[in-house]
This record gives structure tokens, C-alpha cells and sequence, in this order.
């Protein structure tokens, strides 16, 4: 004690952090000068250099991505050997770690280091993929990394005929066409097609329609889900709309549009290649100046898919809110228990697969709208904003594939009528619209209010109130005469 202090003394032992061991490393030259790079690293000083400078989000580019790079650059490489401008050894190669990093394996997606947030052209990305090529075709030739790229450049020979410039944008397409292909349109016919199963299902079960969240007349329970159904086909036709922007490539424009330093039958022959392994239909643009300039073919196939977001934003909240209660709500469906919906609440569910599949869409809408603001961001020759409109569309085409799939399967399939659809039909205010040609529009109002003011329902008012018989208005107030095309009303609301 000191000073009236106690001081209490710490021994400690040796404080010193162990050393941590430096990975091996290997120096790899680019156009800049050398640079070290890790020791089993496939990509060179120019992708390191690119790792040093956009260390922003850890993001990189996906698996669906890196398959259309590799297909693009192993077809450019048969095209390249098809015109006799690499030689067959070096072409064949090539194509081959090309296929590699194409495969679905991912056996090389971790030598694509870079984050999404990084050169606006995606340049860095084009060159990471040129030389994990070039080290492996050289490889493939007999050599090592520890030698470099020492025999197969990446910029004269991987990248020939090419830029990043149109090389990214076409890797975008054809990636976002294959998601489009395989995970969006089939989902959304498999929704089509368990909406449609419950249409039918359903088409016998009348309720009371609703607008503006008021009572509307009579209405089919399957012809709700008819309209769903609709909605479903058009965003088919729409999704079909965003394929066919999708296949127009900017491949062959080369840097700023002009196909310099590029064979004139590259492109052409390049495409035929990707078309073979791919079979997605893919095509040359018309005019390579505004492929390269701009993004407008992604904006239009992001609408699109935005479009169909919105539809199923649509649905999926006409089915929660059928689904409500089940003693509180409007309970006309039963919603598929899936899981618990409560930690304090025991015995409550909840439409958890809906909520996933709102969340995703607007997921989407918000991508979009990145979309919509990377579209505006080409500057004369170049749109600079590639790399995050390839990761907002390719995340918006895949989630909502993969939601719509999940929201088919374990919600809509599940989906079963209650009675209080139809019981509540009878009490419905607005059977008072089939009286309207036979009292006269202000009469039938009047029977409306009467009936909301006294709990009564519009039959007996009708009979005390007008004139009809009781087989009158039984033919007249029939639910199932009045969801059918064709009944006369009175004026239209």
C-alpha cells in the first residue's frame, strides 16, 4: 500500500506473439514491373495488384459467372486455332484450362480473387481469368508455375481478338441467359402449373370478392387463381422478352466498338463455338457501338424480371392475407404448417415460405433499380458500372428462381379451401348488385346500407323491401349465376 493505494503487481511470462509464418511466394512480372504473388497461386502480378487496390467487400464474382468467362475465352481459343492464329498446340491448351475453370467442379473458382466492387469495365476480372488460363494451359504444355506464364501469354495469346470491354459485357449475357434458362423460367412454369392444379381445384368454391379491400360481388375461388395463372404466362412471354435481349452479345467490338486487332470471322466463329457447347442461342450485335456503350439489353432483361417480382409480390400477399386468422383473419385458406411460428406463442403458424419469397422480391426491385442506375453510367464508349450490374442481375434471377421453386412446392401445392369463403357469401352486401336492373341503382343502395346498419341480409330486406317473389329472387340473388360472364348489372363501379 501506498499513498493509501493497493498496488498489486502482475508477473507475467513471455508476451511475445508467436511470429506468423509468411506463405511461400513466387514473383510474377506484368506490363507494370514484378510483383510477389502466393507460391500456388494461378493468376499473376496484374490480378495481385488488383487485389491490393479494391479491398472493398470480400464479394466476388459467382460460379455462374466464371463459367460464361471460361466458356467465352475456351470457344475464343478454338476460334483462334480455327483461323490459324494460335498454333494448334498452344489453342488446344488453351480451350482446355479454359473448360477447367468452365467445369461445374469449381475446381478454380478460388483463383478468382477479386471483389465485385473493382474496375467499372471488369477489366480486372477479364485479365484474372486470362492469366489462371495462361498458367494452366502452361501447365497443360509441360511447364510449371513456378516458371511463370513462360508458354502462354495472357494478353497475346489467351486474350486475342479480345477486350474486356466486350468480353465482360457478353460474359454477363450469357451468364444471366443460362440463369434465366435453367432456374427462373422453369421455376416460374412450375408455379404456373400448381396455381392452375388449384384453379381447378378450387373452381367450385364461391366467396365474396374483394376491392379496395371492401366486399365486392360473388367471385370463384379458382378464378382468383385463374387470374394467378395469368399473371404466371405473362411473365413467361416476359422472361422469353429478356432471353431474347440476352443473346445479342457485344463480342467482336473489341475495345471501343471498332473490332481493332481482331480477325474479321472472330466473332462469328467464337459465337458458333459458345452456341455448340451452350446450345443458348447466342448472336453477334448489329452494331457493336451501342452494345459496348451502353447496358440497355441488361436494363430491359432486369425489367422484366422486375416485373415478374412484382406479380409474385402479388400473389404471395393475396395468400397470406386468404390465409390470415385462423380465428382473427379472413381464413379462407389454410396455409401448409411448415415450422413453428412462434417462440412465446405456442401452437401459432405462420405463411413463412410467402414471407421468404416477399423478401427475395424485393430483393429484386432494389436491384433493379442499381440496375437501372449502372445502365446510366456509360460513358461515350464504355459503360463503367459492368461488374455490379452482373452480380445485381445474376442475384436477382437466381434468388427469385429458387424462391419461386421453394413457394411452389411447399406453399402453393399445400394450399386448402376453408368454409368461410363461402360462408360469408350470403352475408354479402354486395349480392345487392344483381337486384340493381331489376329496383334501380339508388333502391339497391339503399337495401345496401339498410343491410350494413341492421346485420340483416340483403334477401330478407329484399323481401320486405321490393316487390320480387321469392323465386325471383332466387333466381335473381343465386351466387353461382352471378360469377359467371355474361350477367347484366347496372352501371359499372
Amino acid at each position: 500500500m501506498k499513498d493509501g493505494v493497493v498496488y498489486t503487481e502482475t508477473v507475467t511470462t513471455n508476451t511475445r506473439r508467436p511470429e506468423r509464418s509468411v506463405p511461400p511466394r513466387r514473383v510474377e512480372r506484368d506490363s507494370m514491373g514484378t510483383l510477389e504473388v502466393p507460391e500456388g497461386a494461378y493468376y499473376g502480378a496484374s490480378t495481385q495488384r488488383a487485389v491490393q487496390n479494391f479491398p472493398v467487400s470480400g464479394e466476388r464474382f459467382d460460379r455462374r459467372f466464371i463459367w460464361a468467362l471460361g466458356t467465352i475465352k475456351g470457344a475464343a481459343a478454338r476460334a483462334n486455332g480455327d483461323l490459324g492464329l494460335l498454333e494448334p498446340n498452344k489453342a488446344e491448351a488453351i480451350a482446355e484450362a479454359a473448360d477447367e475453370i468452365a467445369d461445374e467442379s469449381g475446381a478454380f473458382d478460388d483463383q478468382f480473387v477479386l471483389d465485385i466492387f473493382q474496375t467499372g469495365s471488369g477489366t480486372s476480372t477479364n485479365t484474372n481469368a486470362n492469366e489462371v488460363i495462361a498458367h494452366r494451359a502452361t501447365e497443360l504444355l509441360g511447364g510449371s508455375l513456378a516458371e511463370g506464364a513462360a508458354l502462354v501469354h495472357p494478353n497475346d495469346e489467351v486474350n486475342r481478338g479480345q477486350s474486356s470491354n466486350d468480353v465482360i459485357p457478353t460474359a454477363i449475357h450469357l451468364a444471366a441467359l443460362a440463369e434465366l434458362r435453367e432456374e427462373l423460367i422453369p421455376a416460374v412454369g412450375r408455379l404456373r402449373q400448381r396455381l392452375a392444379d388449384k384453379s381447378r381445384e378450387f373452381w367450385p368454391i364461391i366467396k365474396t370478392g374483394r376491392t379496395h379491400l371492401q366486399d365486392a360481388t360473388p367471385i370463384r375461388l379458382g378464378q382468383e387463381f385463374l387470374g394467378y395463372v395469368g399473371q404466371m404466362d405473362r411473365a413467361l412471354v416476359r422472361l422469353e422478352h429478356a432471353s431474347a435481349e440476352l443473346q445479342e452479345v457485344a463480342l467482336g467490338g473489341n475495345a471501343v466498338g471498332t473490332g481493332i486487332n481482331m480477325h474479321a470471322d472472330f466473332p462469328r466463329t467464337t459465337i458458333e463455338h459458345i452456341n455448340a457447347r451452350t446450345g443458348l442461342g447466342l448472336r453477334e450485335t448489329s452494331n457493336h457501338f451501342q452494345a459496348q456503350s451502353t447496358i440497355d439489353n441488361v436494363v430491359a432483361a432486369s425489367g422484366a424480371v422486375r416485373t415478374v417480382a412484382v406479380s409474385l409480390l402479388k400473389i404471395s400477399n393475396d395468400l397470406r392475407w386468404m390465409g390470415s386468422g385462423p380465428r382473427a383473419g379472413i381464413g379462407e385458406l389454410d396455409v401448409p404448417a411448415v415450422q413453428p411460428g412462434s417462440s412465446i406463442m405456442p401452437g401459432k403458424v405462420n405463411p413463412v415460405i410467402a414471407e421468404s419469397l416477399t423478401q427475395v422480391c424485393v430483393m429484386v426491385l432494389g436491384n433493379d433499380v442499381t440496375i437501372t442506375l449502372a445502365g446510366q453510367s456509360g460513358n461515350f464508349e464504355l459503360n463503367v458500372m459492368l461488374p455490379i450490374a452482373a452480380r445485381s442481375l445474376l442475384q436477382s434471377i437466381r434468388f427469385l428462381g429458387s424462391a419461386t421453386r421453394n413457394f411452389a412446392d411447399n406453399l402453393v401445392a399445400g394450399l386448402q379451401a376453408t368454409s368461410r369463403g363461402p360462408d360469408t357469401v350470403e352475408s354479402g352486401l354486395m349480392l345487392v348488385t344483381a337486384l340493381a336492373p331489376e329496383i334501380g341503382y339508388d333502391a339497391a343502395a339503399a337495401l345496401a346500407k339498410e343491410a350494413y346498419a341492421s346485420g340483416r341480409t340483403i334477401r330478407d330486406l329484399a323481401r320486405e323491401r321490393t316487390d320480387l317473389s321469392e323465386g325471383d329472387l332466387v333466381r335473381i340473388l343465386d351466387p353461382s349465376a352471378m360469377v359467371e360472364p355474361g350477367r347484366n348489372f347496372a352501371s359499372a363501379g
